[in-house]
């Protein structure tokens, strides 16, 4: 169903196929994630595998991104984050300062807050630089990685459209968020 969504929207655009690249967070996302279900739902949706899930390097992360966007026409890119996922994303727009075509940034923990004990290298300070691409943050209001202000102060300072859908946890697989269908409007909106 999602793929022939995808294909009528692409089609609207001069038949440019979007390829849609999932960023996971820490500890990649597992079969129940809603990013997989992105992952499956078309031929234009490509999982960037990071060598080292659980103990990350910002520097290796990014580069790991840059080469897999490069791989396609930059305008036909959208990058779809989740969590260290997101601030990922935006060190990586610092860095290679590519204009791509967008990205959907999930959930973007903080890791500057305190409860964020993880061992993950090069992440900090958060990038708080305008991302050069149309983002759009989606966050909740009950997530045990990031508050409601600090997703909000993220999406003003990327630059990004703001969206909060309620008491949703940390919008992954625990919190039910399996085959996200309002996700997948969402990302339809990046146009």
């Amino acid at each position: 169903m999602h793929k022939h969504i995808l294909k009528s929207k692409a089609e609207k655009y001069n038949s440019i196929m979007i390829n849609y690249l999932i960023v996971p967070g820490l500890g990649n996302s597992g079969a129940e994630h809603w990013q997989t279900y992105f992952e499956n739902s078309g031929d234009n949706f490509f999982r960037i595998n990071q060598q080292e899930w659980d103990s990350p390097i910002c520097e290796e992360w990014i580069k790991t991104i840059d080469q897999k966007v490069i791989e396609f026409d930059l305008s036909t890119v959208i990058l779809i984050g989740h969590s260290l996922g997101c601030s990922t994303i935006a060190h990586w727009s610092i860095k290679y300062n590519r204009q791509i075509k967008g990205a959907l940034l999930v959930a973007p923990s903080d890791l500057e807050a305190p409860q964020y004990t993880f061992p993950a290298v090069g992440f900090t300070p958060i990038s708080i630089t305008k991302l050069n691409f149309k983002s759009i943050v989606v966050a909740s209001t009950n997530d045990p990685w990031v508050s409601l202000e600090r997703a909000k102060l993220f999406a003003e300072s990327w630059g990004s459209d703001f969206i909060n859908i309620g008491e949703a946890g940390h919008i992954n697989a625990a919190s039910g968020h399996t085959n996200w269908d309002e996700g997948m409007r969402i990302l339809n909106t990046i146009y």
